[in-house]
């Protein structure tokens, strides 16, 4: 049992798994950047949005 398991263990990658692990990762990568770019769009404009809140709490004039 024990020399069943170490050959299995010890036998060489699939080419199949390899690249599939290749691609993952490729995919896994190409997410990470759009995560980042996504983030920097909602602090952009999340910045926006309190600038135009800032100015919708400008102080009215008084009416006499």
């Amino acid at each position: 049992m024990a020399k069943a398991l170490y050959g299995h263990v010890a036998a060489a990658p699939d080419r199949r798994l390899l690249d599939e692990v290749t691609r993952l990762r490729a995919t896994v990568q190409a997410l990470e950047i759009e995560v980042t770019r996504l983030r920097a769009d909602n602090d952009r404009l999340a910045a926006a949005a309190a600038e135009v809140d800032e100015l919708l709490r400008l102080p009215e004039p008084a009416l006499t």
